[in-house]
């Protein structure tokens, strides 16, 4: 058996179905709440205020970000070509891997650069996860990190590892 109750609409109005237990002898005080089996509230249409009308679209936020891969590159380890069109080919604009349209140029500089600038929403977070992604493809991964140099610049290095000569054995 279900019923429905309809509080007041001065009262926090609101729809609450329930499903009758088969208990008998129950406080008249908490007679909804513990003969409910299932409660569901669903607001009335009085409890939201009015839809605002919409307002003027902002200006596109424009965001510009680098990633500086000059010290793999001087020693010969990364390519900045295969590096970009795996950029081109993975960014994912409106759920669509390569399609970036106007949305998203990326250009590489001469100074063993890349500049992503976006004219829609995109995270930095999403360009190093790529970037590890990258590494990881072309097992540069164990020897190269990405490091934040600053707000909007990353750059590869090489791990530091600094080897005394004492864990050599000596003969």
């Amino acid at each position: 058996m279900s019923g429905s109750f309809r509080q007041p609409p001065g009262r926090g109005s609101c729809t609450v179905q329930y499903r009758h237990h088969t208990q008998t002898q129950i406080h008249p005080r908490h007679q909804l709440l513990s003969r409910a089996e299932f409660i569901i509230f669903k607001p009335s249409r009085h409890s939201f205020p009015a839809k605002m009308a919409p307002s003027a679209k902002t200006a596109s936020t424009k965001h510009k970000f680098t990633i500086d891969y000059s010290r793999p590159a001087a020693d010969g380890v990364f390519d900045g070509a295969d590096f970009e069109k795996f950029l081109h080919d993975r960014i994912k604009v409106e759920n669509k891997a390569g399609q970036l349209g106007d949305n998203v140029k990326i250009t590489r500089d001469a100074s063993n650069k890349i500049t992503v600038t976006t004219n829609i929403p995109f995270s930095k977070r999403y360009l190093k996860y790529l970037t590890k992604k990258f590494l990881k493809k072309n097992t540069l991964r164990d020897w190269i990190r990405v490091v934040a140099s600053s707000k909007d610049v990353y750059q590869l290095r090489f791990y530091n590892i600094a080897r005394d000569g004492d864990d050599e054995d000596e003969e």
